[in-house]
């Protein structure tokens, strides 16, 4: 019988990591993220250094502590889009765009005053949005509006807040040009009693009654015929209101 001989063991050598070309690719790929990471997020070339804006400088100060020193890359500005306009109420829209290596272009465009908002001993200035963005002390010449509530005035309004619906302040705006222009009368305070029912107090003590929902081109030339043919100047004095939200003809009294 013939005896097989066993090959005698002989260990493996193991190969050595560091000739290993996967870990050389992992290390490599490490020290690429970092470069790049300090590159892009730690170092002085992508920190905002400068803010370009433009439609009103009046922010700049406010708008840039915003910012100021931050990384362009890691300022949210679709968060930026919303805080700047809750915290400016005047400032109606907001953009804001990236220009690299360190600057953030902002473009403001500023509420418009339309009209002065009374809430019982507080005036605000309101937009033709019917946004109340600031505190008045009087409303001077612009037209004075006055929401009648059931449960009285409102102790919290807020600058910012939406109070009245723009189609409803466009019809006031409109009502008080036509008074002005075409009639040459001074719409003193405009108390929106309801949906339907605007009480326009006149400079000359005396109120219209308008149905905003309604034509009214067709009820400012109801108030051409009867100031016209029916109430001369002198019978003015003694008037009282002028109806125009119903028929055809306007009653007063």
């Amino acid at each position: 019988m013939v005896k097989r001989h066993r090959r005698p063991y002989r260990a493996k050598n193991k190969k050595s990591i560091l000739r290993s070309k996967l870990f050389w690719r992992v290390v490599l790929g490490l020290v690429f993220a970092g470069v790049s990471f300090y590159f892009f997020f730690l170092s002085p070339i992508f920190q905002i250094k400068e803010i370009n804006i433009s439609g009103s400088p009046v922010f700049y100060e406010e708008i840039k502590k915003l910012m100021d020193g931050k990384n362009i890359f890691l300022v949210n500005l679709a968060v930026a889009k919303k805080e700047i306009p809750e915290k400016f109420p005047q400032i109606a829209k907001v953009s804001l765009k990236r220009k690299f290596p360190g600057s953030i272009i902002v473009q403001v465009e500023e509420r418009k005053l339309a009209a002065v908002f009374s809430q019982g001993d507080n005036l605000f200035f309101i937009d033709k949005e019917g946004v109340i963005f600031e505190n008045a002390t009087s409303g001077g010449d612009l037209p004075k509006i006055q929401k009648i509530d059931e449960d009285g005035p409102r102790p919290d309004l807020k600058l910012g807040e939406k109070v009245l619906e723009s189609n409803l302040v466009s019809s006031i705006l409109d009502i008080e040009s036509k008074l002005r222009g075409d009639f040459k009368i001074a719409a003193k305070e405009v108390l929106i009693v309801s949906g339907e029912r605007l009480n326009v107090k006149t400079g000359e003590g005396w109120e219209i009654y308008f149905d905003p929902t309604k034509d009214l081109d067709w009820q400012a030339t109801k108030l051409k015929a009867v100031l016209e043919q029916e109430i001369s100047q002198d019978r003015r004095r003694n008037l009282q209101y002028i109806e125009l939200r119903f028929g055809n003809l306007a009653s007063y009294k």
